[in-house]
């Protein structure tokens, strides 16, 4: 049989590795969705800590790794959610870190970034270039560049939502998560396939930026040329040969949504779970919209995975009106 590059026993040592402020996030049932959804709905809130997203969960192994080798210079690319984390992991441990990203990237993240310390180089172009840049960055400079999905603790940092899900909820028959670059979906993919095997785990991913999933779907590397989607923590073009090996061993299905999907779900969570969430957190509530017929009388587990989004972006797409009253 086939194994991913995961090992569950590593995964069950990084939660020693990460500060406890990222550890047992939220986990509940939230009914109030559930009547538009047409099925049972928990919530796993991954954005109720200090960067808002799961990202840190994976900085906080890779920082400790290299903490314990002295104080060192590290480099990512990052959308914006993966530079905080590192920003934020790094600066408790003495680390050097620089993050690139595309100067059309979400303001509020590149903001938050500068405000944990990071230094931060922009990119006229979008995820892509940024990788190049910081892998020829580390070259140049001879430092540590960290890779999301490739390196494998950011999969593993990850994954230990996996182990948090298996614990303690014991009726749940399918996880929906945001597909991007591999790392959540393989980690906690991986952790469920060997846990608990009966759980159906579905990725999702925009219709505007499908590279990943047409990568699962035709087993192989399939990259794209532009990306169009207002959900740019997910948003790449070129998925990583390893992570896609990864990933066909724990998904067993890849679904697209639509925009309108997105922010539909964006509004669902504000309505009914009171949670600002980025787009790419609503992927899983929009994959159900798309589908109720499919996800009817099930156990469905999503992963909100991150809350940094522009307020301005946010109004344009939510729109500010009041909450419904059920």
């Amino acid at each position: 049989m086939q194994k991913t590059r995961l090992d569950t026993s590593r995964i069950r040592a990084a939660r020693r590795a990460i500060d406890p402020v990222f550890l047992d996030t939220p986990l509940y049932r939230c009914e109030a969705l559930e009547p538009g959804l047409g099925c049972t709905v928990s919530i796993k809130l991954e954005t109720a800590n200090p960067v808002r997203s799961f990202k840190a969960r994976g900085t906080e192994v890779i920082a400790s790794l290299l903490a314990d080798h002295g104080p060192q210079a590290v480099v990512c690319a990052s959308a914006g959610n993966l530079g905080q984390a590192l920003a934020w992991s790094g600066r408790g441990r003495g680390l050097d870190v620089t993050v690139v990203a595309s100067r059309f990237a979400t303001r509020a993240k590149l903001d938050r970034i500068r405000a944990l310390g990071a230094g931060l180089e922009l990119v006229d172009g979008d995820h892509e270039l940024a990788r190049e840049r910081a892998a020829a960055i580390a070259r140049y400079d001879g430092i540590r560049l960290v890779e999301d999905s490739l390196d494998i603790q950011t999969c593993e940092g990850a994954a230990t939502i996996g182990l948090e899900l298996v614990d303690t909820v014991p009726s749940f028959d399918t996880v929906l998560i945001a597909l991007g670059g591999g790392a959540l979906a393989t980690g906690v993919g991986h952790v469920l396939k060997a846990l608990a095997p009966e759980v159906e785990v579905i990725c999702v991913q925009p219709l505007g930026a499908p590279a990943m999933t047409h990568s699962w779907r035709q087993r192989r590397v399939v990259t794209t040329e532009l990306t169009d989607t207002i959900a740019d923590g997910v948003a790449g073009r070129c998925p990583i040969p390893a992570v896609l090996d990864d990933l066909l061993l724990v998904a067993d299905n890849a679904v697209l949504v639509r925009e309108a999907s997105i922010i539909a779900g964006m509004r669902m969570l504000l309505d009914h779970a009171g949670l600002v969430v980025e787009p790419s957190a609503a992927l899983g509530i929009a994959a159900i919209l798309e589908d109720r017929d499919r996800f009817a009388g099930r156990h469905v587990v999503t992963i909100v995975c991150g809350s940094n989004v522009d307020v301005d972006d946010y109004r344009r797409w939510v729109g500010a009106a009041p909450l419904r009253r059920s």
